[in-house]
């Protein structure tokens, strides 16, 4: 008799400690998963970590108060049924902050808090953002050891030392399970010719691999780790009812789609938002009135071979092709089921059009017009199509 009590006692204690972990979070919003009717559009934002003034090489951080400038801006709209629409925004991004005026949008944190770079990227979209979530330098590196690592593919050489910053990245190209502190590295690596915007397609690449790897089976039981995780490095406004939505969403298996707010690289080291080609991209595909890739027929194309992956990240750079050349493409690959599409402008001169990457060959066959080359991209994307003037015009 004394066996029955034992075991299911076990089994509780069991599992109060696998919640132990959560048990900030838990107190803190205390939600349970109810779907809601409509989408939800929430800011993650990365936070630059602050130094005080009379410190001493090599100096530590202030303690985070989430006041500092944003490394790292997102707008995921999070639809009931588990789909995620993630639009990065480069975080020296030109726009006009609320009395403030012209600047870069990764000061509106400092300038005015959470509050002002919901409203600017508001603007910015012209989609209502329902809450924030700030987080620390370290969530990344927090959030990857609570999954037990997270597996990505390294494109090219990374090697950086700042001695000052603690910061020391040495990682060889390859697929390969990185801890904490090496995805740290690999999401803050910046010296590659895309800078920022390549560290972009890393944080979706990221993201990606991350929400790929949790919605296994064989990991629910790291969910309390990772939530507790993330509760210690996060500064949040959002509702228990919208904690609530984002559970019940997360229960069907984040399916993540990742965007790039179009523009060129400006001067004084900006991003020069393209205005029509972001205006289009949000009328197209966060309406909240579901997917424009899912729907799309592009025309007519028939739909990808088998054999070619369609989740590849993709970054097309028009360098001498006429106008919106770019996002048109964009938009036929998307029809054609790549999720992982950005657009951009490029530099220099490119009569024909480049493709590069290890699957060039592949696709450029399939839309018929440039050339190809297998080599790996530096930048972090899969494949770089560089568009030039023999771009097919409707």
């Amino acid at each position: 008799m004394r066996v029955s009590f034992i075991v299911p006692g076990l089994l509780l204690a069991a599992f109060l400690a696998l919640l132990a972990p959560a048990a900030p979070a838990l107190a803190r919003y205390g939600a349970v998963p109810r779907p809601a009717d409509h989408p939800l559009n929430i800011l993650l934002a990365g936070v630059t970590p602050k130094y005080p003034p009379s410190a001493v090489w090599p100096y530590p951080a202030a303690p985070e108060d989430f006041s500092g400038l944003t490394d790292t801006i997102m707008l995921a709209q999070v639809y009931p049924d588990g789909r995620v629409k993630l639009l990065s925004v480069p975080r020296d991004s030109w726009v006009e902050i609320p009395g403030v005026g012209m600047s870069k949008i990764n000061a509106s944190n400092p300038r005015g808090g959470p509050e002002l770079l919901m409203e600017t990227v508001g603007d910015l979209t012209g989609l209502t953002v329902d809450g924030y979530a700030l987080l620390s330098l370290h969530a990344a590196r927090a959030m990857t050891d609570a999954a037990g690592g997270v597996t990505v593919e390294v494109k090219q050489p990374m090697r950086y030392d700042d001695d000052a910053g603690k910061l020391h990245i040495n990682l060889q190209p390859g697929t390969q399970q990185l801890n904490g502190e090496q995805m740290e590295g690999f999401l803050r690596f910046r010296k590659d010719r895309l800078g920022d915007i390549g560290r972009v397609a890393r944080q979706q690449q990221f993201v990606a691999a991350f929400s790929d790897q949790m919605k296994r089976p064989l990991n629910w039981w790291r969910w309390p780790v990772v939530a507790g995780a993330l509760n210690a490095n996060t500064k949040s406004n959002l509702r228990r009812d919208e904690v609530g939505a984002l559970l019940a969403a997360a229960l069907h298996g984040p399916k993540v789609n990742t965007y790039l707010v179009p523009g060129n690289f400006g001067a004084h080291g900006t991003w020069a938002v393209d205005r029509p080609a972001l205006e289009e991209l949000i009328a197209q595909e966060f309406s909240g009135e579901g997917s424009g890739r899912a729907q799309s027929s592009s025309g007519g194309d028939a739909a990808p071979a088998a054999s070619l992956n369609t989740d590849m990240s993709i970054t097309i750079l028009n360098v001498g092709a006429p106008a919106g050349s770019a996002g048109r493409l964009a938009e036929q690959l998307r029809g054609q089921g790549f999720s992982r599409v950005n657009v951009g402008n490029g530099e220099g001169t490119v009569p024909v059009t480049q493709f590069q990457g290890p699957e060039a060959a592949q696709v450029q066959r399939r839309l018929g017009f440039g050339e190809a080359d297998p080599t790996p991209n530096p930048d972090g994307s899969d494949l770089v199509i560089r568009l030039g003037a023999d771009v097919p015009q409707p």
